[in-house]
């Protein structure tokens, strides 16, 4: 006959086992009861948001952007309303006031007019809970201020970008101090002329004569209005060995502007900004020498999914560089077709 020690002994083994399962199955039981904490969903986003493409509808650069956000209110779920401005800054602000007045959800701006001009509006607009951030031009003071309540950027670092250009067209150009240059760009607007700034100290640090024409109205919201005064610099200035366009849609016209003057692709090293179908064909055609891309398609597609995150989950601003990346006709066939798509 058994103990009851002996009986217990036996019976500890299977008696372990059994409380196991038991305890098991009601870890399973807790995680499979309910609702999972998060489920994904496609469009989650219910917001509606204003958003500023920058310059002219269906412009060079500005469509880039204008199909970055499109293709983001489609992922998303928004609701996007599309403002163009030529670029103009007087124009961005008078149509920021009339966006702000319809009391969106969010807007995402151009910061060409800069924080001196935008931020009473943006305080304002902030104050009635609108969710502001910004693309292509930072406004740093506002983005500082408001970074917690969904203010980012999604843009390159101006100057920055500005200066590797100059320094890499002086590098593969193999031009030497004296030799003389120009750049062609937006220094009156005080932060989007940041990136002028750093083209021209780049050029000037390597003791270049460095020429300075400013992009006018006209040309700034049409490159092919100033076909008139490149020609009548070029003409002027034979001697120009570098032209530096710090403009998207004015890098897409070189061709036009060289020819104008009577130039052969090679008279003269040629560098900007961004892709375009018309830049495709200037690389390789030898018009355009080189170009830093910002892939202004990023600079569509975030802000949207800014404002979708900061309304929706409460998310702070996100600071994103869009690239220093450089293209000339040795890679540009492996971008060619997105550029063409305008998507780089």
């Amino acid at each position: 006959m058994e103990t009851p020690r002996k009986v217990l002994a036996r019976m500890f083994v299977p008696l372990c086992l059994a409380a196991l399962l038991t305890v098991a199955a009601w870890t399973q039981a807790g995680l499979t009861a309910g609702p999972p904490r998060f489920t994904p969903v496609t469009k989650w986003c219910n917001a509606r948001i204003i958003f500023f493409p920058g310059g002219p509808p269906g412009g060079v650069f500005a469509n880039n952007v204008y199909n970055g956000a499109r293709q983001a209110e489609v992922d998303l779920g928004p609701k996007v309303q599309y403002i163009f401005s030529d670029w103009a800054p007087q124009k961005m602000i008078q149509q920021f006031k009339e966006a702000a007045a319809t009391k969106p959800d969010g807007i995402a701006v151009m910061g060409h007019p800069g924080d001196i001009a935008f931020d009473p509006l943006i305080e304002d607009a902030e104050a009635r809970g609108i969710i502001v951030t910004s693309q292509n031009t930072q406004l740093p003071k506002m983005e500082g201020k408001y970074a917690a309540k969904g203010f980012g950027y999604v843009g390159q670092d101006l100057y920055g970008a500005g200066f590797a250009l100059g320094s890499e067209a002086l590098k593969r150009s193999g031009l030497k101090a004296g030799a003389r240059a120009v750049v062609w760009g937006l220094l009156s607007q005080p932060t989007r002329g940041l990136r002028t700034k750093g083209v021209i100290d780049s050029l000037k640090k390597a003791g270049l004569t460095v020429d300075y024409v400013e992009i006018d109205s006209a040309t700034d919201a049409d490159p092919a209005a100033g076909t008139p005064t490149f020609t009548g610099y070029v003409t002027s200035h034979p001697d120009v060995k570098l032209i530096v366009t710090d403009h998207g849609a004015m890098t897409s016209t070189l061709e036009t502007y060289l020819k104008a003057v009577g130039k052969k692709p090679g008279d003269i090293y040629t560098a900007g900004f961004d892709l375009a179908p018309a830049t495709v064909a200037a690389l390789r055609g030898g018009w355009t020498t080189l170009v830093i891309d910002q892939q202004p398609w990023l600079q569509g597609y975030l802000p949207i999914l800014q404002i979708c995150l900061t309304k929706t989950y409460g998310f702070s601003g996100l600071h994103i560089d869009t690239g220093g990346g450089f293209v000339d006709k040795n890679n540009i066939n492996f971008l060619a077709p997105l550029a063409e798509k305008e998507v780089r």
